[in-house]
């Protein structure tokens, strides 16, 4: 059979439709037993949904231990995505990104990682007793973004740290910039290293022409994929890809011991039916995004102040390469920070776009918008320049800023701690994260050294709007810090 005679096959949602035909009457969970126990709910989300929302059942197969159709999908999309095998996830990326690290690392062990990874990575160093060492990416100072990981700091880190049992890469970072993979991935296996790469923007790179290279092509060991973000699928529906060096089986057995045993079918299903249609359509998807995002990235630019960035950030190096799809925005020169021009979008203009942080705006482009909507889009950015520009001169112009590590994460979270005002921080080890959401970068994580430049940052996010996240105070006046206090210096490992 042909690939794509294989491709058209969705193992899980042929058996639910098979499950549907039967009318078997359900003694089993969900209580609400196929949307006839709580009508509110059925009205809100449709009979043929609740009728999916079923049981891990022998016909529907048990994702915890897959033998019939949920390992025919997964095989499925091992092949659609060029891994050796592919693991359905339906606790997110976060659950994936955190999947990798728990199989490539123990307690007391290094993984090399650039500092502005999603909050998920850090969490898995607190749950495994790992010891980050991190790269701090190149920093456009423009821009204010973080950029990829270069291969000379990568070597460099190797050199320092011969001992670390994995490498961490963020391809694409949220605003669309790609690391060399392939050479990373070659330095980091020529030291028996593990590669890990959180591919959670990068979906579209494994169905579409012309994108930068895919983690599963460079070589990578394991990968995490956000199927529902560019992929279609549902939100919290993601694959955690392998390479042919890792052991799948033991994979599975770390992916149970924190994936809930009551995986969902509207998400499986989902994953289940998303593969398929990349599979067989996803060129002509993503060509068609692409088209879109570089029409709204030139009318954009014409308006004049705002910049929408793309492939002619290329160097070579911390920038290898660019996901055209994206259309990062940044917004600065016209006197509003990211955040302001995002929420003027949506209250002014009931336009939703993904995130605004301090400089920039991001706005999704999928195959789901249609032309007019691009339109208004650029419309409501003319608009918001011309009511609501202003000078620059006050705005705060940096985005990242390189963090002190003084603490391993899980030593700082699980210590004897005291909360603080946030003014009177400065010098003390952080044990929570603080963070804007999205994107989910840390400002601060666990067992960072808190500087007076960090508490300004957070004052001014604060300032602007932005969504704060990640401490223990709900309104981040306050912030948790390591009982024993005092000046402290970078660990040094």
């Amino acid at each position: 059979m042909e690939m794509t005679e294989r491709q058209e096959k969705a193992p899980i949602y042929e058996a639910l439709q098979r499950l549907r035909r039967m009318r078997v009457v359900p003694f089993d969970v969900p209580g609400h037993k196929r949307g006839r126990g709580n009508a509110e709910l059925t009205e809100f989300l449709g009979e043929k949904c609740m009728s999916a929302d079923v049981n891990s059942m022998k016909p529907l197969d048990n994702l915890c231990h897959p033998v019939s159709v949920i390992r025919e999908a997964e095989e499925l999309a091992a092949e659609a995505f060029g891994a050796a095998n592919a693991f359905f996830m339906v606790g997110g990326t976060t659950s994936a990104v955190q999947s990798m690290i728990m199989y490539a690392c123990r307690s007391g062990d290094k993984i090399i990682m650039p500092r502005n990874v999603h909050r998920s990575a850090i969490n898995a160093l607190i749950l495994t007793g790992a010891v980050p060492v991190y790269v701090d990416p190149d920093v456009n100072s423009t821009l204010g973004i973080a950029l990829g990981m270069s291969p000379e700091q990568v070597e460099q880190a190797i050199k320092d740290n011969p001992g670390a049992a994995a490498i961490m890469v963020n391809n694409p970072t949220y605003y669309g910039i790609c690391s060399d993979l392939r050479r990373i991935t070659e330095l980091a296996h020529s030291h028996g290293m593990l590669v890990l790469v959180d591919e959670a923007h990068g979906t579209h790179f494994y169905f579409g022409d012309g994108f930068p290279v895919t983690a599963m092509a460079a070589g990578a060991d394991c990968a995490s994929v956000s199927m529902h973000k560019s992929g279609g699928s549902l939100t919290q529906s993601s694959f955690l890809l392998m390479g042919k060096n890792v052991n799948a089986d033991y994979m599975r057995q770390v992916i149970n011991l924190t994936q809930t045993t009551s995986a969902s079918y509207l998400l499986l299903s989902s994953l289940d039916i998303s593969r398929k249609r990349l599979a067989l359509h996803g060129r002509e998807i993503f060509s068609e995004t692409v088209r879109m995002a570089e029409y709204a990235r030139s009318e954009i630019n014409s308006i004049g102040g705002y910049y929408a960035y793309s492939s002619e950030l290329i160097n070579g190096g911390s920038i290898y390469d660019f996901d055209r799809s994206k259309l990062s925005v940044y917004t600065l020169p016209v006197g509003l920070a990211g955040i302001e021009v995002y929420d003027l979008l949506r209250d002014e203009y009931d336009i939703q776009i993904e995130f605004g942080d301090i400089g920039n705006i991001l706005a999704y482009i999928s195959v789901g918008d249609r032309e007019r909507d691009i339109e208004r889009l650029i419309s409501a950015l003319a608009e918001i320049k011309r009511r609501f520009g202003r000078s620059s001169g006050d705005m705060l112009g940096h985005e990242y800023i390189t963090p002190i590590v003084a603490e391993a994460p899980r030593t700082a979270f699980y210590s004897q701690k005291e909360q603080l005002p946030l003014s009177e921080t400065a010098g003390r080890v952080c044990t929570e994260f603080v963070m804007c959401y999205p994107p989910g970068i840390p400002i601060l994580a666990p067992g960072e050294l808190i500087t007076p430049e960090i508490i300004e940052y957070i004052r001014y996010a604060k300032e602007k709007g932005c969504q704060m996240t990640g401490t223990e105070d709900i309104n981040i006046e306050n912030i948790n810090v390591m009982k024993n206090g005092g000046q402290h210096g970078a660990l040094v490992y």
